[in-house]
């Protein structure tokens, strides 16, 4: 099946952000797949480059991405990864109200400390009101693994509860890292599609 008929771009679905998360880039893992993807369906897609992702600031990540997101509307989506979801969550808490996001794709996406990754706990120490956030994004979506060695199940479902947000489940895949063997993520097309 040709990529631009799996994606039909005939809603409103014109600009989607890609944010990586801790130690990645945007030539990492599934985000250059995705980035062409959408490409080749006519979609605007960038993926954002965090400074320092070895060793992430919370407000220089923020400001990187509020920058990107500028102010989004109903044909901007963001997909996020990890650490990036938190950072996205973040961004989109400091737009000056009215404001809409057409959709927000969660992947392994989490808020609090992780007990695998202690490196992050200053990162992670301050939440986000993701309720109030909630209300202003069309679609929201988290996907996660049933084996993900750094983010427990129960830390990205809390956050799509909190988020009120649709949960998809991909056994066995991880962290969605290339070494867990996930260079392409057909779901989150999928969810973009709508």
């Amino acid at each position: 099946m040709n990529i631009t008929t799996m994606l039909d771009t005939s809603h409103s679905l014109r600009r989607v952000l890609i944010v990586h998360g801790y130690a990645a880039a945007p030539d990492a893992h599934w985000f250059p797949w995705l980035r062409d993807s959408l490409e080749t369906a006519g979609v605007d897609a960038t993926v954002v480059t965090l400074p320092t992702p070895d060793a992430p600031k919370a407000a220089a990540w923020t400001d990187a991405v509020a920058e990107v997101i500028g102010v989004p509307d109903a044909g901007t989506w963001v997909v996020a990864h990890s650490l990036g979801g938190i950072t996205v969550l973040r961004a989109l808490a400091t737009l000056t109200e009215p404001w809409q996001l057409g959709g927000l794709v969660l992947v392994s996406g989490f808020t609090g400390a992780l007990k695998s990754l202690p490196v992050l706990d200053e990162y992670l120490s301050t939440d986000v009101d993701a309720e109030r956030i909630a209300k202003n994004i069309g679609v929201r979506a988290m996907v996660r693994s049933d084996a993900d060695a750094f983010v427990p199940a129960a830390a990205s479902d809390e956050l799509a509860q909190r988020l009120n947000a649709e949960l998809h489940i991909r056994p066995g895949a991880g962290h969605f890292l290339t070494e867990d063997g996930v260079s392409a993520l057909s779901i989150v097309l999928d969810l973009l599609r709508r």
